[in-house]
């Protein structure tokens, strides 16, 4: 199955409510883990990947933060999963009717510094849009504001969990997206956001840092 082609057994989001299925969230792209990562759990993580990624806040705030400047959102992909089971990958944002059709959205994304140009974080998002309100949910299918931000704009109630950091090998993808060496190692976390207090977005965010570990 090539990356990006629909899959049936893909949910709206984990089974469990509690922690993020990460092999789940990377098949919705990637047919082989390897191609984008190899990941390893980790406890203790190195800086200023700990700073980056161990917290309850959204990354967005934090990478902005970290760097000194706003980040754009660029989405390398999307898919959207239709009531019948239907998914579809070039869906256009500006279409309500669609969106309002939709199901399930997953996007694989990069975020870029505005001023710089660098890019500082990988990530892929899964999300519910019935438990969005429906301007909200079409701000964020847009593509033009980082998630979080989107969220914290419209004051959205919600809650952000960490659930899992993890040691990341790059893979080929990995690479290109986050300008690495096939094997360098960074670090990403897998969390869950809670909107209304019902889970509402799965993250896999992976970041930069100031380059590969070693």
């Amino acid at each position: 199955m090539p990356p990006g082609s629909p899959s049936s057994d893909i949910e709206t989001l984990s089974e469990s409510a509690e922690q993020v299925d990460l092999k789940s969230l990377v098949k919705e792209f990637y047919s082989e883990f390897g191609e984008l990562a190899e990941f390893e759990l980790a406890t203790d993580i190195p800086e200023p990947f700990d700073t980056l990624l161990n917290h309850q806040s959204h990354m967005t705030v934090t990478v902005e933060h970290y760097h000194g400047e706003p980040v754009e959102v660029v989405v390398h992909r999307r898919r959207n999963r239709f009531r019948d089971g239907h998914v579809a990958q070039a869906v256009d944002p500006a279409n309500p009717d669609e969106l309002d059709a939709t199901v399930a959205y997953t996007r694989e994304i990069t975020l870029v510094t505005r001023d710089t140009q660098r890019v500082v974080q990988h990530g892929i998002v899964r999300l519910d849009p019935s438990a969005l309100s429906r301007s909200v949910w079409h701000q964020i299918a847009s593509g033009e504001i980082p998630l979080g931000r989107v969220l914290i704009e419209n004051n959205v109630l919600r809650q952000v969990q960490l659930c899992r950091l993890w040691k990341v090998t790059a893979g080929e993808r990995l690479a290109g997206y986050l300008d690495l060496e096939v094997g360098d190692v960074v670090y990403g976390r897998t969390a869950l956001i809670r909107c209304d207090h019902r889970p509402a977005i799965e993250l896999l965010e992976i970041v930069r840092g100031n380059g590969p570990v070693g």
